[in-house]
């Protein structure tokens, strides 16, 4: 398993290899947004942990424009920017999971470790939710014959929305079985319980919300019928279809 590090401060960079390799990665570093490109599109990664604040394109550019040259690895973005917004703006260019500086590499790989195992979990052939088709094999999701393509947050929110079409999904499930309890730090209470019918609202639910709208935008607004409903504040309903 490789993991390809993108960093220019030489300290960082070595801390991140011996910690990865300790947990049995392999580690292939970049120090610019330039090599970061060349070796996302080229190599086979199980994820990039990719720092904000590189040589250009710094590492919002580099994750956009991965994504627009179709690599979905995940990406781990590292930030000293520590505002909302600026971790919103990580996420909104295509990233799947951030972590402020400074940084323990303990949390640092469990994350990864985590994103590797939502992209390679074993899952059924094909979910099948009206004209919504998810191939979990593929990372492939397709709306009638249109294939529409998802970051991997993306696509394992829309894989459990499918899982329990026609149920009401609570955002502090969605937060926890998804995003992996994404959010602000202890913002929200999991001792809620296992039914994902539990209304919970919390700092997290801006998360679930933000990945829930980047769904809509590639999965809804552009075909005729919506497919994801907001229900009052309790949570989201994934259509069934006739």
């Amino acid at each position: 398993m490789t993991v390809l590090v993108v960093e220019d401060n030489p300290s960082v960079a070595s801390l991140l290899q011996r910690g990865l390799e300790r947990e049995g990665y392999s580690v292939d570093l970049a120090t610019d947004g330039g090599q970061a490109l060349a070796m996302g599109v080229t190599n086979a990664y199980v994820a990039i942990v990719l720092d904000v604040m590189i040589p250009p394109p710094d590492g919002l550019t580099v994750v956009r424009r991965l994504r627009q040259r179709g690599c979905w690895v995940p990406v781990l973005m590292l930030t000293a920017r520590d505002r909302v917004e600026d971790r919103i703006a990580g996420l909104h260019a295509g990233a799947d999971d951030y972590l402020g500086k400074p940084f323990s590499v303990r949390e640092l790989t469990a994350r990864l470790h985590a994103l590797s195992r939502r992209a390679s979990f074993d899952r059924p052939n094909v979910l099948r939710a009206g004209d919504i088709e998810l191939d979990p094999m593929t990372r492939e999701a397709r709306r009638g014959t249109v294939s529409v393509p998802l970051s991997a947050r993306e696509f394992d929110l829309l894989a459990e929305l499918m899982r329990h079409a026609g149920e009401l999904l609570a955002d502090a499930y969605l937060a926890e079985h998804v995003l992996g309890g994404h959010g602000e730090p202890g913002a929200y209470d999991d001792g809620w319980g296992s039914s994902p019918m539990i209304p919970t609202r919390s700092a997290g639910s801006d998360i679930v919300a933000f990945y829930v709208e980047r769904l809509r935008d590639k999965l809804d607004r552009p075909f005729e019928r919506a497919v994801i409903e907001r229900v009052d504040d309790a949570g989201y309903r994934l259509d069934p279809g006739p």
